[in-house]
């Protein structure tokens, strides 16, 4: 009897740790389909090996092999090998809605890619947004694809944080709180460009968590938050603060001035906006009450048709601007199709990212570039080595070094050679100008390292 209550005790106090230890679930029987279901596109699928095969079928749009359950929270992990120039994908929290498109599949996609592009891991939207997380933030990442091997893909999905991982590697971080719920699908993509029929992708050891869920810890990779102002744990962690908190101007001034200026600028649901020129003088920039040497900035703007502005840095209040703008480095803000700025300067120093009528951006395909109306994500970089980047919707568009021959040479060329020592100090305040036209912004953060 006293072996009997002590196996008792022992397993009424082991009974909560065995209820706290994540549960992996079998998506696949390794034999059959299933618990799964086909929509929108013909492609085949079938069991072989203890495999599901994707094969691609000419004439037919993008397929995918839905599960029946939805899915909220969870982490999910599988294995697969792909023909070396196919394209395909793992949705999740998606939906198909007979008011959507006709039913057409949509929803958030971890990205199976073996082209040269390497973005496999990378975050897609399939019938929405597009592209949400893209590997260019994450260069290391894109070399963790195996070609011709099998590969194993992780996502977590846990409330707002969307991670994934291939062959342990982290690719994608993205915040984001568009679709709290939906399936799973194993996609067979339409077939394009050097794709044939026949083509084939495999998946085994598909298995899920959905309890008592553990996520991964922070790591160093590039955060895309598309919740405005919002800070995620891994930016926190990172070092990333708020430069806007979303409801005031605490932390910002008018340019040569202790206070924010008293026309143009507001808040209005958590953006601010600079409103359209009311025939007074432009210029009334604001800048940050703090300084910044080494840092990284993200940012969102919002342009209106024909708009200008720009975010400045390393901003110099010494120099004499005339009552104009702010004088700084400046990461060009603009409407390229509409603002004849973008057809003045020198081979496109003016356009949208550029260092302002000192180095054009390297522009992505337009797909990439947001139309007047829609947010776009700005990032600046400023490393100890004085290497400086823009960056634009997840693309590395312009890259120069801060105090180098070649600045120096750009400068004495450009609109700024008559301040001494442009661009040259080593911290300065960050400048959001208004040039006279309705402009937004929000999201505004940055990690600074001096």
């Amino acid at each position: 009897m006293r072996y009997l209550y002590s196996f008792l005790v022992v397993l009424c106090l082991s009974e909560p740790l065995l209820a706290g230890k994540p549960q992996w679930i079998s998506l696949f029987d390794g034999k059959t389909l299933k618990g799964w279901n086909q929509k929108n596109g013909k492609a085949a699928y079938s069991v072989e090996n203890g495999c599901i095969v994707g094969t691609t079928v000419a004439n037919t749009p993008n397929s995918f092999l839905c599960t029946n359950e939805e899915y909220g929270d969870f982490i999910l992990e599988l294995e697969l090998l792909v023909d070396d120039k196919m394209n395909s994908g793992i949705q999740f929290r998606s939906l198909s809605l007979p008011d959507y498109q006709q039913g057409r599949v949509h929803g958030y996609q971890m990205e199976i890619d073996p082209s040269p592009r390497a973005w496999s891991g990378g975050i897609y939207d399939e019938g929405r947004r597009d592209w949400l997380y893209i590997p260019e933030l994450n260069p290391a990442a894109k070399q963790a694809f195996r070609h011709g091997q099998w590969n194993k893909y992780r996502i977590e999905a846990i409330r707002n944080v969307l991670r994934t991982w291939v062959n342990g590697v982290p690719v994608a971080h993205l915040v984001d709180d568009m679709t709290p719920r939906g399936f799973i699908a194993l996609q067979v993509h339409s077939i394009y460009g050097e794709m044939k029929e026949g083509m084939q992708i495999r998946w085994r050891h598909i298995r899920i968590q959905t309890r008592d869920l553990a996520a991964s810890a922070p790591d160093q990779i590039p955060v895309v938050n598309l919740i405005p102002n919002n800070l995620s744990d891994q930016e926190a962690a990172q070092g990333y603060q708020l430069l806007f908190n979303g409801t005031d101007f605490t932390g910002w001034r008018g340019v040569h001035s202790d206070k924010m200026p008293d026309r143009r600028w507001s808040i209005q649901d958590g953006v601010i906006q600079v409103s359209p020129s009311d025939g007074s003088e432009t210029g009334n920039d604001i800048v940050t009450t703090e300084q910044y040497g080494v840092f990284e900035l993200v940012f969102e703007f919002r342009l209106t048709e024909g708009a200008n502005s720009g975010v400045k840095y390393f901003v110099n209040e010494d120099y004499d601007s005339g009552g104009k703008s702010g004088i700084g480095l400046e990461y060009q803000i603009l409407d390229d199709e509409k603002h004849p700025d973008a057809k003045q300067g020198v081979v496109g120093n003016r356009t949208l990212a550029s260092l302002y009528d000192l180095i054009p951006s390297y522009k992505p395909e337009k797909r990439f570039q947001r139309k007047p109306g829609e947010w776009n994500q700005g990032r600046i970089v400023v490393l100890s080595d004085n290497t400086v980047q823009h960056w634009l919707n997840g693309f590395k568009v312009v890259e120069y070094e801060r105090k180098s021959n070649i600045f120096r040479a750009l400068v004495a060329r450009s609109k700024y050679e008559k301040w001494e020592g442009f661009g040259m100090n080593d911290r300065g305040p960050i400048l959001l100008q208004d040039h006279g036209d309705q402009v937004s912004f929000r999201s505004i953060k940055i990690k600074s390292k001096s």
